[in-house]
């Protein structure tokens, strides 16, 4: 255990730092899945730019590598292209 006053605030920020994170990335993959799943075109496409969104604001914060997303958005363009 921390024990000096900084380490110990320190934890309690990454603490809140990681659920924070987890949130954000699990909300990603979920609407990731939910796109990859849609059959009907015209929502795909609509909903395509809210996903593309989420991934760019996880890259911008280095929660995710920057290759990641554009490789994500990448496939997730051109699934939603080819339909």
């Amino acid at each position: 255990m921390a024990h000096h006053k900084s380490a110990q605030k320190r934890i309690r920020q990454d603490a809140v730092k990681r659920t924070h994170n987890r949130y954000y990335k699990k909300s990603t993959r979920t609407a990731i899945a939910k796109l990859r799943e849609m059959e009907d075109a015209k929502e795909a496409k609509a909903f395509l730019p809210k996903v593309v969104s989420m991934i760019d604001r996880l890259a911008k914060r280095n929660t995710w590598h920057k290759n990641k997303a554009a490789n994500l958005k990448s496939s997730l363009m051109a699934q939603v292209a080819k339909m």
